[in-house]
């Protein structure tokens, strides 16, 4: 599966200019693991090579990843790296504050 389409890459680069910025942007991605339980939530990117957003694995944090390298990952059973189709963009600080207290519970 193609991780990036022609408008989420759009949205992403828009937003590349709020850098960390919550409250100025939204998540406009989400890439789960389907084995596993690693979220990456795309807020905004340079190119696929460099995208900055929240990552919800052993700790939820924000950080940068490689689009390319979620790409290239190989997971069992054939699978790799999926794109939530179903989700919708949302507010990054109401992400974000979900999320902390989820995992803070």
């Amino acid at each position: 599966m193609q991780l990036l389409n022609d408008k989420i890459e759009s949205l992403a680069k828009e937003q590349y200019k709020y850098g960390s910025n919550l409250e100025k942007q939204n998540v406009v991605a989400k890439f789960f693991n389907p084995v596993g339980n690693w979220d990456w939530y795309l807020m905004n990117m340079e190119d696929e090579n460099y995208a900055w957003g929240i990552v919800d694995g052993e700790y939820v944090e924000m950080g940068s990843f490689s689009i390319k390298e979620l790409q290239d990952i190989e997971l069992p059973f054939g699978l790799g790296i999926e794109r939530d189709l179903l989700f919708r963009p949302t507010n990054a600080k109401e992400l974000w504050d979900k999320l902390k207290t989820k995992n803070n519970m």
